[in-house]
């Protein structure tokens, strides 16, 4: 296993240079076939890619990082390109010595450069005191069986071998040569070791750069978030006092309140029926605003549910904030310091949104049983049912990533659940080599045809709407100018 399947690399690919290869190499497309050609200048080495590598290469030209390299791919080719392709495609290419890294220049001070030119990174005879771990970052075991390397400053974690840990514990102490020798490790495999050290800022004097700018799409109006503030200093605050949430009796209280409740609201599901027809004959579309409010606030509730539980297992949540689907606004948390925990207590903190939206249902339920029919609270508590399973259903749809996609990623373990099980098909339909295990082959296979068809239908249902609404109101000339502009960004010329 190469260093590329051993790390998962956070918030680096937007800081490392793909290099130049039009000096010495040149593209070309094999005749009557689909194939591609790398052919040298000068000799006669080649290399035969596919239709996805071959548009990677256009883009390395020294000007592009690999994550401006990522989106254009994934943009041509959708969800089949896996998210660290390109970075496989430049560790292939430096496998098989088509690039090479140059040698790394001596320099005395830290530096906050991230190119592919190894400048940002110590010689063997540059003092060790530059290679220095931040203070703030830690060593996380995990349980799975490797280590992560956290900071929680710059928010940015690193998944490393046992092997690799010791490499990085090294680097602080001995100078490079001598890790070299000990380690058995190769000058190009430590340099790469070096760079995603230095992109993710885990050295001393290195900050991790900002993620460039993503060209505007009307696609980004459907779905975007807009960040608010971070939460994690007044979440340790109170997560002392709430601390008793999570104890045994608790778990017990609760199971058996959704037991009962489940039981009450089973037999009574005709008379809840008929009380939503009876009170959207009264207050028709006026309900709309009064139960959009009680969603938000549901799902307000449900994303403290996540970060408090986060908290409760020794977390961080850096980032609390907005994000507008088809304009409508709803809560999110920032969770990924979980993928630090074990399989079982990540699962917790992701269905502790679902386990606070099912409290809330409940209670729902019970004050509109109690309450006198005809006054408010009997309606108030009636809708804040209705938005509690509403918000419920849409959350635990594992094909849409919310909730429930993400519980399935911790019940399964597979990372990045969705574009491995399509690149798992791409590589089956290509003749390439699977590397998933037989258990997860299985999974991957019979997840992907169901998202496929969830998206088909999400997209069609969509522009069936938008076309017919466009028709309808937008006066032909609009139209025409929508859709130069379409082909304007879609099928750039090509230079």
């Amino acid at each position: 296993m190469n260093l590329k399947e051993q790390m998962l690399i956070c918030q680096n690919s937007d800081n490392w240079i793909c290099p130049d290869l039009t000096t010495y190499w040149k593209l070309g497309k094999v005749r009557d076939s689909q194939e591609f050609l790398l052919s040298a200048l000068s000799g006669t080495r080649s290399l035969e890619l596919c239709a996805s590598e071959a548009y990677a290469l256009r883009y390395f030209t020294g000007k592009f990082t690999i994550g401006q390299v990522q989106q254009q791919c994934q943009q041509k080719f959708s969800d089949t390109i896996p998210p660290d392709f390109v970075a496989r495609l430049l560790q292939k290419l430096l496998d098989l010595e088509i690039l090479a890294l140059p040698d790394p220049q001596p320099s005395s001070t830290p530096t906050n450069e991230h190119s592919v030119s190894g400048a940002a990174f110590n010689s063997p005879t540059s003092d060790v005191s530059s290679r220095h771990l931040k203070a703030c970052v830690q060593w996380i075991a995990h349980p799975d069986g490797y280590w992560i390397l956290r900071n929680p400053t710059d928010v940015t974690f690193l998944q490393v071998s046992d092997r690799h840990k010791t490499i990085v514990d090294q680097l602080e102490q001995l100078p490079l040569t001598v890790i070299k020798q000990e380690q058995d490790i190769n000058p190009e495999e430590l340099r790469y070791l070096l760079q995603v050290l230095t992109a993710t800022g885990m050295l001393e004097g290195t900050t991790p750069a900002k993620p460039a700018k993503r060209k505007f799409t009307p696609m980004q109006l459907l779905f975007f978030k807009v960040h608010l503030f971070n939460p994690d200093a007044w979440l340790t605050r109170h997560i002392n006092s709430l601390r008793w949430l999570f104890s045994q009796p608790v778990a017990f209280l609760l199971c058996g309140f959704f037991a009962i409740s489940t039981v009450i609201g089973f037999n009574q599901r005709s008379e809840i029926l008929f009380a939503a027809q009876q009170l959207l004959k009264a207050y028709g579309g006026s309900l709309l605003l009064p139960f959009a409010i009680l969603s938000l606030l549901v799902v307000t509730l449900h994303e403290l549910g996540h970060a408090f539980t986060l908290k409760h297992y020794g977390g961080i949540v850096p980032e609390v904030g907005l994000m507008f689907m088809f304009f409508i606004p709803a809560a999110y948390t920032n969770t990924t310091d979980s993928y630090c925990l074990s399989r079982p207590k990540r699962v917790q903190v992701v269905a502790a949104g679902v386990g606070v939206q099912l409290i809330i249902a409940a209670a729902g339920l019970w004050l509109w049983n109690f309450s006198v029919k005809g006054i408010w609270l009997h309606t108030t508590s009636y809708l804040l049912m209705a938005a509690a399973l509403f918000t419920v259903a849409i959350n635990l749809n594992p094909l849409s990533k919310f909730d429930g996609y993400y519980l399935t990623v911790a019940l399964t373990g597979i990372n990045n659940l969705r574009s491995r099980s399509f690149g798992f098909y791409s590589n089956l339909f290509t003749g390439k080599p699977i590397q998933e295990t037989g258990r997860d082959r299985w999974i991957l296979a019979a997840y992907a045809p169901f998202s496929l068809a969830y998206i088909w239908l999400v997209f069609s249902f969509l522009i069936l709407q938008v076309t017919d609404w466009t028709f309808l109101n937008i006066p032909t000339t609009a139209l025409v100018l929508l859709i130069i502009w379409a082909i304007y960004f879609y099928f750039p010329k090509q230079k």
